[in-house]
């Protein structure tokens, strides 16, 4: 028996010292450089499909399709087809309704080697981390730190939940605050929370809170009408979006007291899209890696909640709803805030709020020229991160028809000069406004620009003068 065992522990040791001897060949055989095995087979796969070139209209995917069961398809931008994108389409629709946030596609392609990651096919296999926790420490800790940087969020002494995007944790908030057993309002109402916010707000705050339909909790629409019946006993949830998805507004909230509580959607609080004046502090706030990083289909968001008890269920409806948030997901966020830090943060958000300042300048040089149609008025503010007043960037066009016979302006502007935006009506708001996305790729801006140029154009020689509210493009 003892030999046996005598005879086990030498394979062992032998086993190890193989093992070393592999390991350190491998490090120290390649003048120093660790040689690649397993992952030099994705590596080179990932960078083929990337290399591929679609004319500079379109790219490639790995999980896109492939042709002839090897040459991956490219995927055109709006108005380029052909198998290389190409051929430009002439009579295609602009398309100025998606929030796709393209415009950032160019500055992660200038940070290719930092950004991408390539993991194990046995990489988090679990449902949660070593330390039994849904949130990865490191990811945490990181989002902590890109908001003292950007300055736009107090996080110490705050909880941080991580959702599948802000809508998941928009409804996660709505529960936490509404359910019948929450300390958050001092109202012995048992009637519904009044779910309320200001016109024109985000479609989406409607539509999920209907389709989540609950006895804790009603849709109430436009806040400034509860305000002139309500006693100030009635429970009110408000929806603040800061800056305001359609017109770039930085709302506050309307209700205040006891029994009001307010959700504060801040995803579009970043210096690309908006000054800082100063960190937000509020009880609920909500962001997401969509807007920050422009990755809309990593599906990942956090919340920052001052509340302990709001926070815990907050956590468990996003564990009861989805036991937890992807750790590949967790992983790609983490990988892309380690490249936002660097630097202060400085990189991307002058690329950003260059490229989204350049564009609201074009847009609003073509529309000045205009007396049919008027943007939004957004002041110039001074913004900390900068450390100076800056012009207006917003992530959309707030665009108006002034013409009293206008009073559809998303047909006028699909059926004259073929863009397509979103209604106003989808923002509570008159159909006489349409908002047109700024953030969308190079190509679709392009086009979206030449085609309202066009309109303008044709615009009679001597036209009734309209009053329109236009911000001075001539600010930086």
């Amino acid at each position: 028996m003892a030999k046996l065992q005598q005879s086990s522990y030498v394979v062992c040791l032998a086993f190890s010292i193989v093992l070393n001897l592999s390991l350190i060949f491998k490090l120290y055989g390649h003048g120093g450089q660790w040689e690649l095995s397993w992952s030099r087979r994705a590596a080179e796969e990932a960078e083929y499909v990337a290399a591929v070139p679609c004319s500079g209209h379109g790219r490639t995917y790995l999980d896109g399709l492939v042709l002839d069961g090897k040459q991956p398809a490219c995927e055109c931008n709006s108005c380029y087809g052909g198998s290389d994108c190409s051929q430009f389409l002439t009579d295609c629709e602009s398309n100025a309704d998606g929030g796709d946030p393209y415009f950032l596609e160019p500055f992660w392609m200038q940070h290719a080697s930092e950004s991408a990651i390539l993991v194990a096919g046995w990489h988090r296999m679990g449902y949660t981390f070593s330390d039994h926790a849904y949130i990865s420490q490191e990811l945490e800790r990181l989002i902590r730190k890109v908001h003292d940087i950007a300055g736009n969020a107090v996080t110490q002494a705050r909880y941080i939940v991580i959702g599948a995007g802000s809508t998941h944790l928009i409804n996660a908030a709505v529960k936490a605050l509404s359910s019948s057993s929450t300390n958050s309002f001092n109202s012995s109402s048992s009637s519904p929370a009044s779910i309320v916010v200001s016109i024109p707000y985000y479609a989406l705050y409607e539509a999920q809170t209907e389709y989540f339909r609950s006895v804790d909790y009603k849709f109430e629409g436009d806040g400034s009408l509860l305000q002139n019946i309500t006693d100030g006993t009635k429970r009110v949830i408000e929806f603040v979006t800061a800056p305001n998805n359609p017109d770039g507004k930085l709302n506050k909230a309307n209700f205040q007291g006891p029994n009001s509580e307010a959700i504060y959607d801040r995803v579009y609080y970043w210096p690309h899209f908006t000054p800082i004046p100063t960190p937000a502090n509020d009880n609920v706030m909500v962001f997401s890696i969509s807007k920050l990083t422009g990755h809309a289909g990593t599906r990942l968001g956090w919340a920052v909640i001052k509340d302990e008890a709001v926070y815990q269920r907050m956590l468990q409806y996003t564990l009861t709803s989805n036991l937890g948030i992807s750790r590949d997901a967790q992983l790609r966020a983490l990988k892309l805030l380690k490249v936002v830090i660097q630097g202060g943060g400085k990189e991307i958000f002058q690329f950003g709020y260059t490229t989204m300042r350049k564009r609201w300048e074009n847009l609003s040089n073509a529309l000045s020229l205009s007396n049919r149609f008027s943007l939004q008025k957004v002041e110039p503010q001074y913004c900390t991160f900068f450390q100076k007043i800056r012009g207006p960037s917003p992530a959309y066009a707030w665009v108006k028809c002034e013409r009293e016979a206008d009073k559809d302006c998303y047909t006028v502007l699909q059926e004259e000069a073929n863009v397509y935006g979103r209604r106003g009506s989808v923002f509570g708001a008159e159909d006489r406004y349409v908002r047109l996305a700024l953030i969308r790729s190079q190509d679709d801006f392009d086009i979206l620009l030449h085609r309202l140029n066009q309109l303008v154009s044709k615009e009679d020689a001597q036209p009734q003068i309209y009053m329109k509210n236009v911000t001075n493009p001539s600010i930086s």
